[in-house]
């Protein structure tokens, strides 16, 4: 036999059995042929990348389940782990012209927040262990065992708009461990750079929707809204989802920002409400508007299932001139036949389809492994593997307890 065939061989061999698979090669660079099955660059970039271009998900909506709520938590305003509603808040709806003053505080009641500090799983990993038994009650198994990916809202938000946001890149650190596939995500190059140049503007815009929360929400079903406090952006209340598109079994986690205080209302998170400000849309802004902002929060109210988004339409001084509602279900009808619209089957097509890829491509069940999933602008999502390195992200004190 052919000396370099069997060499080939057991080289492939070896790299099979340490979870190398058709798109990488040992510490994530890129090879110009496959190291496994040797094939030519055109095969090799069709079978290790995922296209984001519209036309091959134009097609009927995939199968999406009624997002039913397995429980939830809050966060302090030292951002610390809670397994209650303390952070629950009711809607208080306003006048029609409430005047609400976003800039109010802005110079002495806003508590700042290290904005190098980057929002992991860590919470939803919380959760899960607290909740570890009530999982497992569904199968022995395993407490996950119910499920095959655990991420969070804004994960998914972004694969579900990469269609339509041609510039956005996105990075998603994926590990596998106990069959479960997990996705957090990884700072962009270019989105730390436009971190760390926020202008004063900017930071102030951030403000103004967390004002906007504080003018519309209060701490009892009976109470009323508290616009003097300070504002902390770390205090939060979560809902954590479980659901199924395709044949991908999820669960994931999604800030809540209130719900709705009548006592008839529909359980969560049905009874849900979305708090959002935009400046006045004039006719010139209508066009992006509906492209990528009404985008934007149909995907996340979708995801989670929350039926209402409350919009407080703004002026360029930052004062609440009128408030608006959105019903998440009659968003794609706004933007249905216009030239740059968008559509939700589209969306929903390729978040399957990259779901589908991932479990094609994560082979190795390893949680020091992580396969690290990379969108840039204009560009296909690319895959290298990781191991032992700075994106492993699944704690120590999680995998420990879960094994």
């Amino acid at each position: 036999m052919n000396t370099c065939y069997v060499r080939q061989k057991k080289k492939k061999k070896w790299l099979v059995q340490h979870g190398f698979t058709c798109i990488t090669e040992r510490y994530g660079t890129w090879r110009g042929i496959c190291m496994i099955c040797y094939a030519n660059s055109l095969t090799f970039r069709q079978q290790c990348t995922l296209s984001t271009k519209r036309k091959p998900y134009e097609r009927c909506l995939p199968p999406f389940k009624e997002r039913v709520e397995e429980g939830s938590f809050s966060l302090d305003t030292e951002w610390r782990f809670h397994h209650d509603k303390s952070q629950m808040r009711y809607i208080v709806e306003p006048d029609e012209t409430p005047n609400f003053d976003l800039r109010n505080g802005y110079s002495d009641r806003d508590k700042k927040v290290d904005e190098n500090v980057r929002k992991t799983l860590e919470h939803i990993l919380q959760w899960i262990l607290v909740n570890k038994s009530k999982l497992m009650q569904r199968t022995a198994a395993s407490a996950l065992a119910d499920f095959d990916f655990v991420t969070s809202r804004g994960r998914l938000t972004k694969v579900l708009c990469t269609p339509y946001e041609g510039q956005m890149e996105w990075s998603l650190a994926i590990t596998k461990f106990q069959g479960v596939f997990y996705i957090n995500e990884v700072e962009t190059a270019s989105a730390c750079l436009a971190r760390q140049n926020y202008t004063e503007s900017h930071r102030e815009n951030m403000y103004w929707g967390y004002k906007f929360e504080q003018y519309m929400r209060a701490d009892k079903v009976d109470g009323v809204p508290d616009s003097t406090g300070v504002v902390n952006f770390n205090e939060a209340f979560y809902s954590v989802v479980r659901t199924r598109l395709s044949d991908h079994r999820l669960l994931y986690s999604g800030e809540v920002d209130c719900r709705d205080k009548d006592p008839n209302a529909p359980a969560p998170p049905a009874c849900y409400v979305e708090l959002k400000t935009t400046r006045e849309i004039s006719a010139d802004r209508q066009s992006k508007f509906h492209r990528f902002t009404l985008l934007k929060w149909w995907a996340q109210s979708f995801l989670l299932g929350v039926p209402r988004i409350v919009v407080g339409v703004r002026n360029d001084d930052g004062v609440v001139v009128s408030v608006r509602t959105y019903r998440t279900a009659e968003i794609p009808q706004l933007v249905q036949g216009e030239y740059l619209g968008w559509k939700p089957e589209v969306c929903m097509n390729f978040c399957s389809d990259f779901l589908s890829f991932v479990k094609r491509v994560v082979i190795e069940d390893d949680p020091h492994v992580v396969y690290l999933f990379f969108r840039k602008a204009l560009s296909e999502v690319t895959v290298t593997v990781h191991r032992n390195s700075s994106y492993s992200f699944l704690p120590d004190w999680y995998v420990t307890k879960m094994r």
